[in-house]
């Protein structure tokens, strides 16, 4: 088995990539990217985040191609700090492969590093393989979000 290798997103170099997955990641959560916003908008997002956290910000790299992205961040939820995953991504063509879960180990990693106990996300609800896979890894949902267009789902180290 391939252990994929972490890189740290370099707005510069990874622009176009980062961009790609990111607009994949829409259209597979809610049909399209019109949701999206600006694309500068969002470069300007990640450039900040990865100031504050770089090794939460990464592409999954495996054979010389980038084949995911994960963008995880530390933040208060009812007066708590907990690990947020924004981002959890791979390719079309490398999911239900396994490679889901070296992914969730790089989050547990980082989420184990950065001492939280507990981490969320939020997943569109018609996105029935990522809430399949959330729930293998343990997660469960905690309710509905944003007039119902997200389910928020939390788990524990």
């Amino acid at each position: 088995m391939i252990i994929l290798n972490f890189e740290q997103i370099d707005i510069k170099k990874h622009r176009n990539t980062v961009v790609k997955f990111r607009k994949d990641s829409f259209r597979v959560s809610f049909g399209d990217t019109s949701g999206l916003g600006e694309e500068e908008e969002y470069l300007s997002w990640l450039e900040e985040k990865i100031r504050d956290l770089p090794k939460g910000f990464v592409l999954a790299e495996e054979n010389g191609k980038y084949i995911g992205q994960l963008e995880l961040t530390i933040r208060k939820y009812e007066g708590n700090d907990i690990g947020y995953v924004n981002l959890y991504y791979l390719i079309p063509e490398m999911r239900g492969l396994g490679k889901g879960k070296e992914l969730h180990n790089y989050v547990m990693q980082f989420f184990e590093n950065n001492k939280v106990r507990e981490y969320h996300l939020r997943v569109s609800p018609s996105n029935i393989n990522a809430i399949k896979f959330y729930k293998k890894i343990g997660m469960v949902e905690v309710g509905p979000e944003v007039d119902g267009k997200v389910i928020r789902m939390k788990g524990y180290l």
